[in-house]
């Protein structure tokens, strides 16, 4: 993978995100390309980066083997449109991070027979800890799959799904996923305050109890159920937390927000699609 030649359409966090992590991983600055509107962004990516910079789309298209569509899924069918002539004169696979734009979209706006790789990442590759769900069209040979599944794994987990469709459930649980912990613990750390913690303590206490317990949690070969029960004694501090999120509905009230979540995925889906 370290001698394909990368290119990056829309130059924001998290292609940043995806290009420092290929570089960490030993590829080649020389070996990657970056377009954008904003000529502050591309000085950006020349000074600290030292990649190949261009202002056009296109010129992108043409140098690489590989094109990223990083751009808000708002101007993806503008992008798609422009650099179509550009990508049937070559056999480049399009690997695309925009939320929400099915591949039948973007085989439309792209002109037909382009292999395409659809991902779902989630922000937690900008601290190269993401989780990122892949779906691959017919186009995409299996050389192509690994190259797409090398350039997400830069920056975290990198897995294949079966089913276009099952891109919704990802962005529900893993996608939309962290700002459900983010919600956890602020609740903790307002509650923390009411029991008589400061601020600084309540927050450094909640931001290591949650990574401890996810770093536990991705070193066990057991389930969450099995890692709960573990560390909750009978009729102890941990059982009586516990009982109270269960009678108050936790269980089913996260169920029915990973659905809500799930829905409007779908429903952005059909409204960001070919016309």
């Amino acid at each position: 993978m370290k001698t394909k030649t990368i290119g990056f359409i829309g130059g924001g966090n998290m292609a940043t995100s995806l290009i420092s992590g290929l570089i960490a991983s030993g590829h080649s600055p020389q070996q990657i390309w970056v377009s954008d509107a904003a000529p502050a962004t591309l000085q950006a990516h020349t000074d600290q980066l030292h990649v190949n910079i261009s202002a056009s789309n296109e010129t992108v298209v043409n140098e690489v083997e590989v094109v990223v569509l990083a751009v808000k899924p708002q101007v993806l069918r503008d992008v798609a449109l422009q650099i179509a002539p550009s990508l049937k004169q070559k056999n480049v696979l399009v690997v695309s991070i925009a939320a929400g734009i099915s591949q039948q979209s973007l085989s439309q706006w792209l002109g037909g027979e382009v292999a395409i790789v659809r991902c779902m990442p989630n922000t937690p590759a900008l601290v190269q800890t993401g989780a990122t769900a892949l779906h691959a069209n017919a186009n995409v040979d299996d050389e192509q799959k690994d190259l797409a599944e090398n350039i997400l794994r830069a920056v975290g987990l990198a897995l294949w799904v079966n089913d276009e469709s099952q891109l919704d459930a990802v962005t529900a649980v893993s996608g939309s996923g962290p700002a459900y912990f983010f919600l956890l613990m602020e609740a903790m750390e307002k509650a923390a305050l009411e029991l008589g913690l400061d601020e600084h303590s309540a927050r450094l206490l909640i931001q290591q109890t949650a990574l401890g317990a996810a770093k536990i949690a991705l070193e066990s070969s057991e389930s969450p159920a099995q890692l709960r029960a573990r560390v909750t004694s009978p009729g102890g501090t941990t059982q009586q937390a516990i009982e109270t999120f269960v009678q108050n509905g936790f269980v089913e009230l996260v169920a029915k927000a990973l659905h809500a979540a799930r829905d409007r995925s779908i429903e952005m889906s059909r409204q960001l699609g070919a016309d």
